[in-house]
């Protein structure tokens, strides 16, 4: 994983116009002008993609088109080899109308010594802009739709591929699942590049935390549920805090320690997708954010934000089961308090 965005050296780069509603792909001839801004606005996106939590390591299959050009690969044919693999998407495209339209911004760059190429599909975004018209009684200025506006640096790309030019057998990617005849599909992975791989972290983070809470919503009942939910949220923010992610066995363990049959249909679960002995390791901070406060709302309206730290201090914040059930929330030793 890239440090900074700074580490990135481009070389060339090339777009090539995969609107379907023209009924043919628009492939460039010429090499894009890398200019500063320019090269910035692609490192940003190669960067964004690399250091993102949904990126996917992947192997290309024998049969793949992507895979064997990339292992062909050779800088003087950039213009070449990039323009089949925009024809080889825009064919897919082509046949699923729910894929959206996009440029195919091609990339070579290095990190160090390494080659890569980047394959960054910049789905079109609509938006408003203004034109001016001139005529002999002045300026007339419009505001038009454009429908061809691509994702700024700071959004993130649906659809995505950096490929190890040193070991091109090797992918990672992001995706977002379309409709190909009538399903819900990968179809960057399993039509277009041709490869499989492991889950992304964020994935991997969201089944593990899926089969707990659901386990848990079987055996306690709902004012139980509340507690070993804050408990479990704290549990896994301590290892994402000391550990920077977690081993499955181990935060299972910490989670279910007093009940075995749960730790058993937990592990069940999990198995289905081969994440019983699994490790996650997410590295954007965004993805482990939301462990890093207990996010609180109660039946009567009242919504609280209580800090990690804060909730682990027993002589700031304490929770109260009341005789009939419902629950008090004691907020001790407030040094001050204002409102926003």
């Amino acid at each position: 994983m890239l440090g900074t965005k700074d580490e990135i050296r481009i070389e060339q780069a090339i777009v090539h116009i995969l609107d379907s509603s023209l009924g043919m792909p628009v492939l460039s001839d010429v090499v894009l002008d890398c200019g500063s801004d320019f090269s910035d606005f692609l490192k940003g996106h190669i960067f964004k993609v690399d250091s993102s939590d949904e990126i996917r390591s992947c192997t290309f299959q024998k049969e793949s088109s992507v895979f064997h050009l990339a292992e062909e690969w050779n800088p003087e044919k950039f213009i070449e080899i990039t323009q089949k693999i925009a024809g080889e998407l825009y064919t897919i495209m082509n046949q699923n109308i729910d894929i959206p339209a996009a440029d195919l911004l091609a990339v070579e760059y290095r990190v160090e010594k390494h080659r890569y190429l980047a394959l960054l599909k910049m789905n079109y975004k609509t938006s408003y802009t203004h034109m001016t018209n001139s005529d002999p009684w002045g300026n007339n200025n419009d505001i038009i739709m454009q429908k061809a506006i691509l994702p700024g640096e700071t959004q993130k790309l649906s659809e995505a591929a950096l490929i190890d030019l040193e070991a091109p057998q090797y992918v990672r990617l992001v995706e977002k699942k379309y409709d190909v005849n009538g399903v819900k599909t990968n179809y960057f992975s399993k039509l277009f590049l041709k490869c499989s791989g492991a889950l992304s972290s964020k994935t991997k983070l969201a089944i593990v935390n899926k089969a707990v809470e659901e386990v848990q919503k079987k055996y306690f009942n709902e004012s139980e549920q509340f507690e070993v939910r804050m408990e479990t949220k704290s549990i896994l923010n301590e290892e994402f805090t000391q550990q920077g992610g977690f081993e499955v066995p181990v935060v299972i363990d910490k989670i279910f320690k007093e009940h075995p049959e749960m730790k058993e249909e937990v592990q069940e679960k999990l198995e289905k997708y081969n994440l019983k002995e699994a490790t996650v390791e997410p590295q954007n901070p965004n993805t482990t954010k939301k462990f890093t406060k207990q996010h609180l709302m109660t039946d009567t309206g009242i919504e609280l934000k209580i800090p990690m730290e804060e909730y682990n201090n027993k002589d700031r914040i304490e929770f109260i089961t009341n005789p009939d059930g419902t629950i008090s929330v004691l907020i001790k030793n407030i040094g001050s308090i204002e409102s926003r």
